[in-house]
């Protein structure tokens, strides 16, 4: 295995997983908060979109999914607070887009030579993610990173257990 295929390996994964957690969830339980001061599960998702996006733009300009107007908007911090299930997506919104991003980001991935991968990142990342394949790395343990938020809200609601 290269280091492309490591890299599409974990982002697969991650969204793997992730899927695994939202399999059977509601629309109506994509609104529910982890703990207090957390946020929901359908900003998480739109946060996720939205900052997969942001990072691919970042060292591929021009190869990231388009996302539908306003929706950084509605996935930004300010947004965060808000419990109206109506400035939010639906699951499948969610996971269809999901998949439209994902694809941009492998086929960006998939352009890259090796070579290309230690090639110096942007500038407001070079503190935490110096390289391309750095961001590439950051791109695919994201999900994961929320995805354990999912737990404690699928044992308050009785859901089998699935990793």
């Amino acid at each position: 295995m290269n280091a492309k295929q490591a890299l599409q390996s974990s982002i697969d994964m991650s969204w793997q997983v992730l899927n695994k957690y939202l399999d059977d969830l509601s629309d109506a339980d994509l609104m529910l908060r982890p703990g207090p001061g957390c946020n929901h599960i359908a900003w998480q998702l739109g946060h996720l979109l939205v900052a997969e996006v942001g990072l691919l733009s970042s060292i591929c300009p021009g190869e990231a999914a388009e996302l539908p107007a306003g929706f950084a908007e509605q996935h930004n911090k300010e947004a965060a607070p808000s419990d109206d299930p109506a400035k939010f997506c639906t699951k499948q919104q969610y996971l269809d887009l999901a998949q439209k991003v994902r694809s941009a980001t492998s086929a960006a991935l998939e352009k890259k030579s090796e070579a290309d991968l230690d090639l110096p990142g942007p500038e407001q990342y070079k503190t935490m993610f110096p390289t391309v394949g750095s961001l590439f790395v950051v791109i695919g343990s994201h999900p994961l990173m929320h995805a354990g938020q999912l737990v404690p809200i699928r044992r308050a609601l009785g859901k089998p257990i699935v990793m």
